[in-house]
């Protein structure tokens, strides 16, 4: 008998082993599965980041960008929109660098090369704004008013350095489609 005892105990403690262990929750239950749950129901966190742009939500924006970035890498779209949402954010440093990284990686991708412009209109560096813009427009085929608006924005300072009483330098940025945006002079 006592072997017997001895055989279940150790035949349970053994299957106990092979337990995946933790607390089960049913499809019933209040709870949340354990776990973020990725399929193909995700929402791709470049889609979200751009609606939160839209929405003036930068902050949050930045963050499903960089939720993008974990799922599909630093790519050129990544890069950009890291770069787009720091400009919002008003950190003029971090939105060069990525703008920066997503032209070298792709050299013909328009929006971060607009939006590289918008960066440095925005520090006051009108002539290389004005070069940019440029490589911009011409690598668009001159199909977007925003870019050729940006384009004369930073050839009129270069043109007139000086600050009229009305216009002391400081601009908007507006999102027009999908990644391109228009600098607009505030008054």
């Amino acid at each position: 008998m006592a072997l017997r005892v001895s055989a279940l105990l150790l035949a349970a403690g053994l299957l106990a082993a092979c337990q995946t262990g933790g607390q089960r929750v049913s499809e019933n239950s209040p709870f949340p599965p354990a776990g973020p749950v990725r399929g193909e129901d995700s929402v791709d966190g470049l889609i979200v980041g751009h609606r939160l742009m839209a929405a003036g939500e930068y902050e949050l924006a930045l963050k499903a960008y960089f939720r993008a970035a974990g799922d599909q890498g630093m790519t050129v779209d990544v890069l950009s929109a890291l770069g787009s949402a720091n400009l919002h954010l008003g950190r003029l440093g971090q939105s060069e660098r990525l703008l920066r990284r997503a032209v070298k990686e792709d050299e013909t991708f328009v929006p971060a090369w607009n939006n590289l412009g918008v960066v440095l209109m925005e520090q006051g560096k009108y002539a290389e704004a004005a070069r940019v813009f440029r490589l911009a427009f011409a690598l668009d085929s001159g199909q977007t008013d925003a870019i050729r608006e940006n384009l004369r924005r930073a050839l009129a300072k270069i043109e007139t350095p000086s600050y009229d009483p009305i216009n002391k330098g400081e601009f908007s940025l507006v999102r027009r489609g999908n990644g391109q945006y228009l600098l607009l002079t505030k008054h």
